[in-house]
C-alpha cells in the first residue's frame, strides 16, 4: 500500500499552509476536503467583510492585494484559489473523513523515528473517507494534520422545534425575508450583521440573546449601528432571554428574571414567558470543531472541549496526529482566527520533516 508522509484534513488557510510547507520540504502529502476550497469562507454570507486587513490573511508568501482596508469574502476566495494554483496543491474535494485510526504498517516501510516523517512505532494512520458520490476509500500516512476548523458544526441549543424547516444555523441573503418576521438568536457578529441586513431588506427583526448585552467582540462599525436601531425600536431586542421552544409560526422565550433592563428595546427581566411571531428563525449561537472525530481518533479533550496538544508542536495525545487552526479552540473559538491559525501548519510540517 502507498503510505504518504502526511495527510492533511481540511483545505482552509491552516491546511493550505501545511500543504505548502510539505511541498516545499518534498514530503509526500494529500489534502482531503469535505467541501470546496476554503469551505468555511465560502459559506460566509456573500456580502461579508473581514474584520482584519489583507496581509494578515496571507499564506505561502503570496501577497493579498485589495483596494479596500478590509477585504471581502469574494476577494478572499479569489486569493486562496490563486494560492492553490501557484503551488499546484494536491487537494481531493468532496471527501468527508469518516475515521482516523492507527494500524500496523504492513508495507515494509519504516514507520518509526528513523523513517521519513515517522510518527513513532511501526504503525501508520488509516484515514477512511466517503466522496460526494458515496465512494468509500482508505488512505494511509505516517502523520495526520487535522485542520478541520469549526464552522461546519453549529452549536445546537437543544429545544423542541430546532429541527423545523424554517430554522437556520447559517445566514446567507436577506432578500428572502422581505416583509417576514424573523427571530435571530445570538449576540455576536453573525447575529449583528444578519439583523442589520435583514432589517434594511424590509424584514421585521427581533434579536434574542441570553446575556444582558451584545458580545464585546462585535465589529466596531456594527455595534453603534445595531444599538441605535434597537434604541429607536427598528430592531426589537430581548436580552437576558433564552429560547424555550420553536413552533411553526412563533418562538417561545423566557426572560431571565434577573431584574435587568433587558437592554435597548427589551421588555425587561421579569422572568416571564413571551411568544414572538416568526416566519424564520436564525440560531446564530456559534460553532464547534468535530470533537467526535477527534475523540474516535484517540485524542484527549480538556475541560474546554479542546484537544490536548503540545503548544509548540501541535501534536496531540496521539503520536503523529496534529491539530491546526480552529480545530484546537474547543469552546473558545474566539481565540483562533486566520491571522494566527495560518502559521500552525508550517510549524507542524517542520516537526514532521525534522523527525524524518
Amino acid at each position: 500500500m502507498t503510505v504518504r508522509d502526511v495527510i492533511i484534513v481540511g483545505a482552509g488557510p491552516s491546511g493550505l499552509s501545511a500543504a505548502i510547507a510539505a511541498k516545499r520540504r518534498d514530503l509526500e502529502y494529500q489534502v482531503l476536503e469535505q467541501g470546496v476550497l476554503v469551505n468555511s469562507i465560502y459559506r460566509f454570507p456573500p456580502q461579508m467583510v473581514f474584520f482584519t486587513t489583507p496581509e494578515l490573511l496571507e499564506i505561502g508568501g503570496l501577497p493579498f492585494v485589495s483596494p479596500f482596508e478590509k477585504p471581502t469574502r469574494a476577494e478572499a476566495l479569489k486569493y486562496y484559489r490563486r494560492v492553490v494554483d501557484a503551488y499546484d496543491l494536491q487537494i481531493a474535494y468532496a471527501e468527508t473523513v469518516l475515521s482516523v485510526e492507527r494500524e500496523p504498517n504492513g508495507s515494509g516501510e519504516p514507520g518509526g523515528p528513523g523513517g521519513a516523517g515517522g510518527s513513532g512505532g511501526d504503525t501508520v494512520f488509516a484515514v477512511e473517507t466517503r466522496s460526494g458520490r458515496g465512494v468509500r476509500r482508505v488512505r494511509h500516512a505516517r502523520n495526520v494534520v487535522m485542520a478541520i476548523g469549526y464552522y461546519d458544526h453549529p452549536v445546537l441549543i437543544g429545544v423542541p422545534g430546532e429541527d423545523l424547516p424554517h430554522v437556520h444555523h447559517y445566514y446567507g441573503e436577506p432578500h428572502p425575508h422581505y416583509r417576514q418576521r424573523v427571530v435571530i438568536v445570538g449576540g455576536g457578529n453573525s447575529a449583528a450583521e444578519s439583523a442589520l441586513e435583514m432589517f434594511r431588506a424590509g424584514a421585521h427583526v427581533t434579536l434574542v440573546h441570553r446575556a444582558p448585552t451584545l458580545k464585546s467582540t462585535i465589529k466596531y462599525w456594527l455595534r453603534p449601528d445595531l444599538e441605535n436601531r434597537m434604541k429607536e425600536g427598528s430592531i426589537a431586542a430581548r436580552f437576558n432571554t433564552c429560547v424555550k421552544e420553536i413552533r411553526p409560526t412563533s418562538v417561545i422565550v423566557r426572560s431571565g428574571g434577573s431584574g435587568g433592563s433587558g437592554g435597548p428595546g427589551g421588555p425587561g427581566g421579569s422572568g416571564g414567558e413571551e411568544e414572538i411571531p416568526a416566519d424564520a428563525v436564525y440560531l446564530l449561537t456559534g460553532y464547534r470543531a468535530d470533537t467526535d472525530l477527534l475523540v474516535r481518533a484517540g485524542v484527549t479533550l480538556n475541560d474546554r472541549q479542546a484537544p490536548v496538544h503540545d503548544p509548540e508542536t501541535f501534536e496531540t495525545s496521539v503520536p503523529g496526529l496534529f491539530v491546526a487552526g480552529g480545530a484546537i479552540a474547543g469552546v473558545d473559538t474566539g481565540t483562533i482566527f486566520i491571522e494566527n491559525g495560518r502559521f500552525h501548519g508550517e510549524k507542524i510540517i517542520e516537526v514532521i520533516a525534522r523527525r524524518g
